[in-house]
């Protein structure tokens, strides 16, 4: 049957509807998807979370805008058959909507609950529950082949099995070659080019080569299918060796004097003059460095003495912050202008979460104070070498984020947007800029804005959940944990095995948890809400938006009277 027409610019109202979700899914993206890239960072120490949301930011929506696609497909991997929609264009519609409005609102649901989850699973459950209550069961595709149901179920096994083989490796030539070594501090030094040339390498061939506009391609038609290469080869390992090059001379010429400035020789430096080091004289000797790095990354082992030393309060923390609020509190109540009164308290409600230090804000239960007890400390001075290495590899893997996922989470949205001002519907939809501007804005509001203490003050959180309170972070084994988990994503997104970020990171964190050869290293509690969280994703969206399809189809009629057909 061919394919009806529809009267463009008909039912406006589902557009606008659509879009107002599409920008709930990317905010709850941001909340849930995007804490997943930093919450290894800031788990460690290595950011804080308000440096975490101020790098989000550009790198979210820098990748959306300048390498997001400019085409998306309209239905997640042809999970259902769109041809049956042919005769009902409208219906079409009306089924992408309340795809987003199930996806979205489960995804956020989640997030307070501290669940992670994949946010691409959970538009894919949305997608079955329409098609299931739109043609029944044969409208999905519940196989292996096509990438349907079969191999999405078997990526909760195999993403973080994979991921967590891959992390175990790296963290565990990171402990010998480094860590464990005699002077592990002058090792680690020297050791920083490797890592830094071979992250960057790793990163920037993903990017590369992933990204929504590039020509380069390097893909596998199906599971064990051989790789097929397409572009322009020379110009992408072109700019491949040309990143890798310039970072392996800067890491040599430049961070190696810096750090042994800096570590060995403890000299009064910061962190800009990493690109005059040459040309700098010697600094004052720095006295308290050891403390400072200790307050950084160990805080947990600071005594009094030593607080009072760094100016820190030595009462109890939670008791400190009650106070600081309170007086913020009388100090807006003591001004008489209303409106500065109330943009305050607009500001403090809105930020207040950005200052929280996410480390230290452990959920009390026993298991992750057991894990924490038992996990192997080794010298601040070398876990703060590979701050810098952790904060790339989130960073990248953000803008990877914003390059790639982004444009799949739009294709609801562009498959609305085609029917609305064509009338007609494709696979394939174009994406305009104002709809990647769009995604990459609430994903970094999301990001921002969304914490749970705002609306309960012992809510999870999904960063504190996928840091320390799965196991004990520090700079070594978040950078390790990060770095296996790109690896997976890549290696699966060439071999096209169905992998979810988010399930990576966790076998990458549970594996280097288990490298410090004790069980009790890992919150198993925490790792089985997790994984309750995958398994739920695909029923509970789906479910939810063929109920809401059904509703909205199948119920009474304002235009049509009793007893007529009505989709």
């Amino acid at each position: 049957m061919a394919a009806v027409v529809m009267p463009i610019h008909s039912y406006t109202w589902v557009f606008v509807f659509t879009l107002l979700f599409a920008f709930l899914d990317g905010y709850s993206i941001g909340a849930n998807d995007v804490a997943n890239s930093f919450a290894t960072s800031v788990g460690s120490r290595s950011l804080t979370l308000k440096q975490a949301v101020c790098i989000a930011f550009f790198t979210e929506f820098g990748g959306a805008i300048a390498l997001g696609a400019t085409t998306t497909k309209t239905v997640k991997d042809g999970i259902i058959k769109t041809y049956l929609f042919d005769d009902r264009p409208d219906l079409l519609m009306t089924g992408f909507m309340c795809a987003l409005i199930a996806s979205s609102t489960w995804v956020m649901t989640a997030t307070y609950l501290g669940l992670p989850l994949s946010t691409t699973h959970s538009i894919i459950g949305a997608l079955i529950g329409v098609g299931i209550s739109a043609y029944g069961r044969g409208a999905v595709n519940w196989g292996w082949q096509g990438k349907g149901v079969a191999q999405i179920a078997t990526s909760w096994i195999l993403a973080p099995c994979l991921a967590g083989i891959l992390a175990a490796i790296i963290y565990t030539i990171t402990l010998f070659a480094v860590l464990k070594r005699r002077n592990s501090l002058r090792a680690g030094i020297w050791a920083v080019p490797f890592y830094f040339t071979i992250t960057i390498f790793i990163v920037s061939f993903y990017v590369v080569s992933r990204n929504g506009r590039s020509s380069f391609t390097i893909d596998a038609s199906s599971i064990g299918g051989g790789l097929e290469v397409s572009g322009n080869i020379g110009l992408a390992f072109g700019i491949i060796g040309a990143i890798t090059g310039t970072v392996l001379i800067f890491s040599v010429g430049f961070l190696v004097p810096f750090f042994i400035r800096r570590l060995e020789k403890e000299e009064s430096l910061k962190w800009y003059h990493v690109f005059c080091i040459h040309c700098l004289p010697e600094q004052p000797h720095d006295p308290k460095i050891d403390l400072y790095l200790k307050r950084a990354f160990t805080p947990q082992l600071l005594n009094d003495a030593d607080k009072t030393e760094l100016g820190m309060p030595v009462e109890d923390d939670e008791e400190s912050k009650e106070e600081q609020e309170e007086r913020e509190e009388r100090e807006w109540r003591r001004c008489r202008n209303p409106v500065v009164r109330f943009l305050g308290h607009v500001k403090w409600l809105l930020l207040r979460t950005l200052y929280i230090d996410v480390a230290t804000v452990q959920h009390e239960n026993r298991g992750a104070v057991r894990a924490h007890e038992v996990a192997i400390l080794y010298d601040n001075k070398t876990e703060y070498l590979y701050s810098l290495l952790q904060v790339v590899t989130a960073s990248f893997a953000s803008f990877s984020h914003g390059s790639n996922d982004v444009a799949n989470a739009l294709g609801p949205l562009a498959g609305v947007f085609q029917i609305w001002d064509s009338g007609t519907f494709t696979t394939n939809a174009s994406v305009p800029y104002w709809m990647l501007a769009n995604a990459g804005l609430a994903i970094d509001v999301g990001l921002a804005l969304f914490s749970p203490p705002h609306f309960h003050p012992d809510g999870y959180n999904i960063m504190r959940n996928l840091g320390n309170n799965i196991t004990y972070h520090s700079p070594s084994r978040g950078f390790s944990m990060e770095l296996g988990a790109a690896l997976s994503v890549i290696t699966a997104s060439f071999l096209a095995l169905p992998v979810s970020t988010t399930q990576c990171i966790v076998g990458a964190t549970v594996a280097v948890g288990l490298c410090n050869c004790n069980w009790r290293a890992i919150n198993w509690g925490m790792v089985a809400i997790a994984g309750f969280g995958w398994v739920l994703t695909l029923p509970v969206a789906g479910i939810a938006a063929g109920l809401l399809y059904a509703l909205l189809t199948r119920g009474p009629s304002f235009t049509l009277p009793p007893g007529m057909e009505v989709g």
